[in-house]
């Protein structure tokens, strides 16, 4: 009996189609420790921005939510790809693991193999891949609170969901509009941020630091 390629061959004008929609600019990963917060909200950026799907993927990591297993994940789809989701393998010039602080104790070791991974990969086009983990110390929300507060000593993450609710009355983790309530601030927290990690580093915990500027920064000038 002949077998049926019709899945197979749907796959690939799936896959040609995303192709075809791919927009000049780089090609990025990102991967979050949260299944929710984080994806929402780089999600919010990618609509505000009107950046291409097929260029900006996020995704949460399905490995689990330890820093490592984080890092491990981002390599995942790189390297393998994902056909239900119509990405081909090595097709990013840029990957980020996105986690907290928090009390992992996968955390530095998260820190090292990001390090490790950075530009030893190579993409569909045989460039070398950025690879860059974005923590936060103590956790995301931190980058929130700074749209609202100059933070210079350490917190912990309930002090700082404590403030931040202050701010943004009913705010819960998994908030679909969090980019949308905070945006107006955006140049005021990307300058403490900035001054926080003229002082500290995601390496200096429990010290505040969060590096989601960084990428904030990238995906926000991503078309230009």
């Amino acid at each position: 009996m002949a077998r049926d390629n019709a899945p197979r061959e749907r796959q690939k004008k799936q896959l040609e189609r995303k192709q075809g929609q791919r927009a000049s600019y780089d090609r990025i990963l990102i991967v979050s420790e949260g299944s929710k917060t984080e994806p929402n909200y780089f999600r919010e950026i990618r609509a505000a921005y009107r950046l291409h799907t097929a260029n900006v993927e996020v995704r949460s990591s399905e490995l689990g939510t330890a820093p490592i297993q984080v890092v491990q994940y981002a390599q995942e789809p790189f390297e393998n790809g994902d056909r239900h989701k119509s990405i081909q393998r090595r097709a990013f010039e840029q990957i980020y693991a996105v986690f907290d602080r928090d009390d992992h104790g996968s955390y530095h070791d998260a820190l090292t193999r990001a390090e490790q991974l950075n530009g030893k990969l190579r993409n569909d086009t045989r460039q070398s891949v950025a690879f860059q983990a974005i923590a936060s110390v103590p956790g995301f929300e931190l980058w929130l609170l700074l749209h609202y507060e100059d933070v210079q000593a350490p917190l912990h993450r309930d002090e700082v969901m404590r403030r931040l609710k202050r701010h943004i009355p009913g705010y819960v983790k998994g908030s679909s509009n969090a980019f949308a309530i905070t945006s107006e601030h955006l140049a005021v927290a990307t300058a403490r941020a900035k001054r926080l990690a003229q002082r500290f580093s995601a390496h200096t915990d429990p010290e505040p630091f969060t590096a989601i500027v960084d990428l904030v920064q990238r995906l926000t000038t991503l078309h230009r």
